[in-house]
């Protein structure tokens, strides 16, 4: 196979014109008309209805209509029989403790297990994942109940003067605040999903969500700290809440009940041994041991039967309510409060979602539709939140069960939703006397994945420096600035980071590799050598308005071509060359005056010597002998006139050669601006994907300036896209055509040096590569 160790090496021949931008068009038969449907046609297309069109339309909307009516029972009943009991028993214990870390009673935790998971079954596109309670989205959910419905609100007057808190007042606000919270963001996403704009999840960079979800894992980590030593912290908001907390619970360590800590031990001891169990023998058993329902059921017996509750005062979640409670309408008086949370829990909601959903979908094959993805969700935490549910997402936990042991669609989650309702219905009462301890050892030994995330800062240490940044940045600022704030930051840096990479990329001088047709950077090549009189410059961006004066100084600066500098001393010589001119012109014009006055004088002498001459009529000729030598002065008058002639000739030449710009120098001139031999540039300009007006600008100051000092500029690898914005900017002239713009690098350099003369150059131009 081509590429491996030792094969040999394979030759092509290319033999082909060169080609130009407007020889391409004719070659390649580009077309002169849009194949895109206009505005109105479009418009009119969306709104023609028909029964096709409203039938795809419903299985779009409404996946389930497509792939339930095609379910194979003998390939997938069983499957997903086994795999819904399985995430049924895990939704139980995990849909209670997450309840608490949003600091709302259990049972609303295994509402949050059941509508929602309906829901996502008439309207996902992902076969494998599990929706429901998640810890990051229930600590976020968690800080706004606790912020707009603190403890310290709720306090009653007792009958013996002290004070405590009503708490059936207080959960029943923070209910309202929890689902009103649910349906907002539900609707954000709805409205993101129904104008396609699923693609916003990629502004969150894989770096970001892991630091992301590691740090808010600090935050569940810290918060159920209370439940496993029996202590009471002062509640805290706002930038570094997490660190006072900490501190709170440091200094109330002193207090520490001893029978919540067995408990929690005890608990995590067990989790923690058949958990490991379960990851080294999945593949040897049929199901996992369900030990946290396990832990559940037993810890719920021995403290009922054993009296725990009043012996040793320990805290368990107390009146689960059994059945269902009936839908209404949210207090929308909260939305102006929680607008600011919606927007974060729905961005983190969705991104953990269709993550998981994109992984299941690649390794099996079937595709997760992004916009769908966010109407399910929206859908589900919609009608969840009417049903007194809050936020939801998927949980890599659960959907890696449903995944393992065997589930092939979403009908595992509707198993697993009878089996939550059976549990409302009729068994919640038995869990009454539960210890919310063993909830919280329940919530952190599921923490393990999102610890596990710390790994990523060596392998980011040693591949990309840039995400390891984003990384840390984003973990920092969701430790110290809390959930809501920190992921803004987070978002607005790795932002930066993109702008920052597109501000400073990579420029560099090709050289030509000899024997090929290849032009590769010569700082990092070394048989890529420069072709004498030609740079060739690629920067490895696009050339856009943040970077485009970059590109101009790294341009003179790799060619060694001051443009600035050359045009100023081509200035101050024709400044000095027109101020000599000048005074050449004065000196011509005050001979030209002086020799006008000779010739003048002259007439005058002229005119007296043959007025002399009419009165020596009578003289003798000894008298006409003394006049000689009068007429020898006149004849001297002209041969001064005579030698005044050949002096304006003289200055008249001199002044030829001014007026002309004096060629004698014009050669001189023409080596100093030419930037020491060099006289063409190439721009590969193949990395950039689109152009803005100041790009344009750029490119048209660099075609003048470098013009002015006799340099060609070609351009080379515009893509289509990018020409077409070039002509729609008005990029093309008379002083800039399309004949300066090349397919390739090699097609520039040969028409450069067919221009200049080959043989100057000693080129081997050849185009027999080896590969």
């Amino acid at each position: 196979m081509d590429g491996q160790t030792g094969s040999p090496p394979v030759d092509y021949f290319v033999r082909r014109e060169l080609l130009d931008e407007a020889r391409l068009d004719e070659v390649g038969q580009k077309q002169t008309w849009s194949t895109k449907p206009s505005l109105g046609d479009r418009v009119k297309e969306s709104l023609r209805c028909s029964g096709e069109r409203l039938k795809q339309a419903l299985l779009s909307w409404v996946p389930v209509l497509y792939w339930l009516p095609r379910y194979s029972i003998r390939e997938n009943a069983i499957g997903d029989l086994i795999s819904g009991c399985s995430v049924g028993i895990m939704h139980l214990p995990q849909g209670m403790a997450y309840a608490l870390l949003a600091s709302l009673p259990p049972v609303f935790g295994l509402y949050t297990s059941l509508y929602p998971v309906l829901v996502y079954f008439l309207f996902g596109t992902s076969r494998h994942i599990s929706i429901g309670t998640f810890a990051v989205i229930s600590i976020m959910v968690g800080s706004v109940t606790e912020r707009l419905a603190p403890s310290s609100n709720f306090i009653v007057n007792g009958t013996n003067g002290t004070e405590s808190v009503d708490v059936a007042a207080r959960d029943a606000y923070r209910v309202q605040i929890a689902c009103a919270l649910s349906v907002l963001t539900g609707l954000f996403q709805i409205l993101l999903g129904v104008v396609r704009f699923g693609f916003v999840v990629t502004y969150l960079s894989e770096p970001l969500v892991r630091g992301y979800t590691t740090g808010s894992a600090c935050h569940v980590c810290i918060s159920q700290l209370k439940y496993l030593f029996g202590i009471f912290p002062a509640r805290f908001t706002g930038p570094l809440s997490l660190i006072y907390t900490l501190v709170d619970i440091c200094r109330l360590l002193p207090e520490t009940k001893a029978p919540e800590v067995v408990v929690s031990v005890l608990a995590l001891a067990v989790l923690i041994v058949v958990k490991e169990l379960n990851a080294c023998y999945r593949k040897k058993l049929p199901l996992p041991i369900p030990i946290e329902l396990i832990v559940v059921i037993a810890a719920t017996i021995i403290t009922h039967f054993c009296n725990l509750t009043n012996i040793y005062s320990i805290s368990v979640i107390g009146e689960i309510p059994s059945g269902l409670k009936a839908p209404r309408a949210p207090d929308v008086s909260l939305f102006p409060q929680i607008i600011g949370d919606t927007f974060a829990v729905a961005i983190v909601g969705y991104a953990i979602n269709i993550s998981l959903g994109k992984t299941f979908g690649l390794k099996y094959g079937y595709k997760v539709d992004s916009n769908q993805e966010l109407v399910a969700l929206g859908l589900s935490n919609t009608i969840g939140g009417m049903f007194q549910c809050y936020s939801v997402t998927s949980s890599l936990s659960r959907s890696l069960v449903q995944e393992s042991t065997g589930g092939k669609t979403q009908v595992a989650g509707v198993v697993s939703s009878i089996i939550v309702l059976i549990t409302v219905w009729k068994l919640g009462p038995l869990f009454e006397d539960l210890p919310k301890a063993v909830l919280s050892t329940i919530v952190l030994v599921n923490l393990k994945g999102m610890f596990k995330q710390f790994t990523d800062v060596p392998m980011l240490l040693k591949s990309n420096k840039v995400d390891l940044m984003v990384w840390l940045v984003t973990f920092a600022c969701t430790i110290l600035l809390n959930l809501d704030l920190g992921l803004a930051v987070a978002i607005g840096f790795s932002m930066l980071t993109v702008i920052f990479r597109t501000q400073l990329p990579t420029y560099s001088i090709l050289g030509h590799v000899p024997g090929t047709d290849l032009y590769l950077d010569t700082d990092k090549y070394q048989t890529a050598k420069e072709i004498p009189g030609i740079k060739i410059f690629r920067s490895s961006a696009t050339i856009y308005y943040t970077n485009a004066e970059m590109y101009l100084e790294a341009l003179q600066e790799k060619s060694g071509i001051d443009v600035g500098k050359l045009l100023t001393e081509k200035k101050k010589r024709e400044s000095k060359q027109k101020r000599k001119q000048e005074k050449e012109k004065r000196r011509a014009q005050k001979e030209e005056k002086k020799a006008k006055k000779g010739a003048e004088k002259e007439k005058i002498e002229a005119s007296q010597i043959s007025i002399g001459m009419n009165e020596s009529k009578v003289l003798t000729g000894s008298d006409l002998q003394n006049q000689r030598p009068g007429l020898s002065n006149g004849q001297q008058n002209w041969a001064y006139q005579h030698d005044t002639t050949d002096s304006d000739s003289d200055v008249g030449s001199r002044g030829d050669d001014a007026i002309t710009g004096q060629p004698q120098h014009a050669d001189e001139e023409k080596g100093m601006t030419c930037g020491f031999g060099t006289h063409s540039i190439i721009l590969d300009i193949s990395t950039t994907n689109f152009v803005d007006m100041v790009t344009v600008k750029t490119l048209k100051n660099i075609f003048r300036d470098y013009g002015q000092i006799d340099l060609d500029i070609y351009l080379v690898g515009c893509q289509a896209c990018v020409v077409e914005q070039l002509e729609t900017a008005g990029f093309f002239s008379d002083n800039i055509p399309k004949s300066r713009l090349f397919v390739t690098v090699h097609d520039a350099v040969l028409h450069i040096l067919h221009k200049v003369g080959h043989r100057e150059f000693g080129l081997d131009t050849t185009c027999t590569t080896q590969m």
